[in-house]
């Protein structure tokens, strides 16, 4: 396989961008459209392994097994992960293959279902933080807290399930991902941030658990795990900004890893948005990835021309 190779995480905005459109088919024509800018990125040269976000999904499915509880069985977290990592990659491979097709493109996009190994040891498990699922009344949400589940109230709205976000610390399907990628296939993986599970101690053998991977962080570990020349992850925004949406918001063209950390402890990047992504870029950087970008979908191919994004350097 010639050319360089890069890890595209594909954040959500990418399937829903209009809280009034979140049809199948609404996400499928939001898919086609970032996914034009990839394959513009594939026809320049690039091996391409993309990763996505689920939360959307993920929650619609939840919420689709609470209303049916009287006719059918719950669907566990780890299996609502697999089921949208093969929808989306699903949504993602057909709007890809149109695109070669039209562009004249020799390739074709594989998905691989990806299970993320865990630590059963990380702090994470002692304080459930990511929100999950729909919003429930308070008698529901206690009577759920009797199965062992964590409902926290959420500002008035209601209260909602949370679960650990642990670290990633391996991909199990990495050999694969590799295989497939040296073959020349566009590899979509790794999706919501991998189906998160934590092996036996004596056996090995794995278990899915309730728990939610960040999908930047595994991207910036799929990324270094590969040896990927380019950590590139897709958000809202053209641009990082420090002072973002304050009348002293500055646009950033480049940062080193020094000046990232110091803007994170300046409290540049909100929690939960910007900062994780800056986070995982410096982690990329720091077990010896090359360069990273931070850019929105349109301004993929024009950002790796040098002409936007923000790029994340030693």
């Amino acid at each position: 396989m010639t050319g360089k190779t890069a890890v595209v995480a594909v954040g959500g905005n990418a399937l829903i961008k209009d809280k009034n459109k979140k049809t199948v088919e609404d996400q499928f024509d939001a898919a086609k459209e970032t996914m034009g800018h990839i394959a513009k990125m594939i026809e320049d040269g690039w091996n391409v392994v993309l990763t996505h976000g689920n939360g959307p999904q993920v929650g619609f499915i939840l919420r689709r097994s609470e209303l049916s509880l009287g006719e059918l069985h719950p669907v566990p977290l780890d299996y609502c992960g697999a089921d949208t990592q093969g929808a989306i990659g699903y949504m993602f491979q057909k709007a890809l293959l149109n695109h070669f097709n039209r562009f004249g493109i020799p390739k074709q996009a594989v998905t691989l279902v990806t299970q993320v190994e865990v630590d059963p040891d990380d702090p994470a498990f002692e304080h459930p933080t990511k929100p999950i699922g729909s919003f429930l009344d308070e008698a529901t949400a206690k009577e759920r807290m009797q199965e062992g589940k964590t409902f926290v109230e959420d500002a008035g709205r209601g209260w909602r399930q949370v679960v650990p976000s642990p670290k990633p610390m391996r991909i199990v399907e990495v050999d694969a991902i590799k295989t497939l990628v040296d073959a020349g296939f566009v590899v979509i993986s790794t999706g919501g941030g991998g189906i998160p599970v934590v092996a036996k101690e004596k056996s090995g053998s794995l278990i899915g658990i309730e728990a939610v991977i960040d999908k930047d962080f595994a991207s910036s570990l799929l990324a270094n795990t590969i040896k990927a020349d380019l950590l590139l992850i897709s958000t809202a925004v053209e641009k990082v900004a420090l002072n973002f949406n304050t009348p002293e918001q500055k646009w950033l063209d480049q940062m080193t890893v020094a000046e990232a950390k110091q803007y994170i402890a300046e409290g540049h990047f909100a929690p939960g948005s910007m900062k994780p992504k800056i986070e995982a870029c410096i982690q990329y950087l720091e077990r010896g990835g090359e360069k990273a970008l931070i850019t929105d979908p349109e301004n993929i191919p024009r950002a790796l021309n040098g002409e936007t994004g923000t790029w994340i350097v030693k």
